[in-house]
């Protein structure tokens, strides 16, 4: 893929009033999410379940792409039509998540390291042949006693930025995805501190990588309260400490922003997101969302598992879809919560 291809998919992730829906679970992960509306996970579960995501009727109109599993951009719809194509033909673009998981940082309590980079370059040379335009590479940046130490954000930024350079020689448009866990009792405003310092650190590598930083998608934590913090910061600071925690340390030049939910509610995630674009009008980079269990939630609980739920499934899906590609453009509104 040349340069001109890679800005072209790059702008296209984040089109106007679109996002990324990430349906990359692991395979124990999805077996939590299975637990809890008591399906069992299989293969074929898991293919019917993604297959309803991929396929759900007018989502190609708030989803610029998909960030597929290792076994799903494998897999194929009821119909024999493989994932990747029925993406592509109903013009979303095909994503892979291409770590290979966050493991127990040798010398560092309670810090996590990813892995994932012996053979990435091959295994990369296999998703673009099976129709991938862009991967996904997650580090985990723990808030804790003493924690995170530089140790641990210089090595996942390293790392980061190692997968960064490999995707673009590969024609494939690297998502970084630096995530600062809000699971502590912390404040904002160390979510704040720990995610500059991870932004600063980030580019930093990108820069000594030689990755062309106007070829990747950065997706990244909002600055929020720890989940255990007494005091939970509202809608608006949320928004506004990220918006400037990002003007103060993203490139310009960054193509785009997209945000994970990080364990918010889907009502919540939505609303964070659209205060950030209603009372901010001018910045250098679109803002939108590419979240995972945010969007996927309701939609699991309405499916249950069963094929006579479909319909109610996909409806669940749509309406997230549609008010966070509303959110995109703060014209998201919480009336049309208790309206779907």
């Amino acid at each position: 893929m040349s340069a001109a291809e890679l800005e072209a998919t790059a702008k296209a992730m984040v089109a106007k009033g679109k996002g990324i829906l990430a349906i990359d679970e692991s395979t124990p992960t999805i077996k939590k999410r299975f637990d809890t509306i008591n399906t069992e996970s299989t293969e074929e579960s898991r293919r019917t379940y993604r297959d309803l995501l991929i396929t759900a009727p007018g989502g190609n109109e708030f989803i610029s792409g998909m960030i597929l599993f290792d076994e799903t951009i494998r897999q194929s719809s009821a119909d024999g039509t493989p994932f990747p194509k029925a993406m592509i033909d109903a013009g979303m673009m095909p994503g892979i998540k291409v770590d290979t998981g966050a493991k127990d940082m040798a010398g560092h309590p309670g810090e996590k390291i990813t892995e994932g980079l012996d053979g990435l370059r091959d295994r990369l040379a296999e998703y673009k042949s099976l129709g991938a335009k862009f991967a996904k590479w997650r580090a985990v940046i723990t808030i804790g006693d003493n924690i995170p130490s530089m140790a641990c954000i210089k090595a996942n930024a390293n790392a980061l930025a190692r997968y960064a350079a490999l995707c673009q020689e590969a024609g494939i448009v690297p998502m970084v995805e630096p995530e600062v866990l809000m699971d502590a009792n912390n404040t904002i405003e160390r979510c704040y501190e720990v995610t500059e310092l991870t932004l600063k650190t980030l580019y930093s590598e990108l820069k000594d990588q030689d990755v062309a930083i106007e070829h990747t998608i950065l997706k990244t934590n909002m600055v929020i309260s720890g989940k255990k913090c007494s005091v939970q910061a509202d809608v608006q600071t949320v928004a506004d400490m990220t918006v400037k925690c990002l003007l103060n340390n993203v490139p310009a030049e960054v193509p785009g922003i997209v945000f994970l939910s990080g364990g918010q509610s889907a009502e919540l995630a939505t609303a964070h997101l659209n205060a950030m674009n209603a009372t901010n009008k001018d910045l250098p980079w679109p803002l939108s969302f590419s979240y995972g269990r945010a969007l996927q939630e309701p939609c699991l609980n309405a499916w249950a598992g069963k094929t006579e739920n479909v319909e109610a499934a996909t409806k669940a899906l749509l309406h997230r879809e549609k008010c966070n590609s509303l959110a995109c453009n703060g014209d998201y509104d919480e009336k049309m919560e208790s309206s779907a």
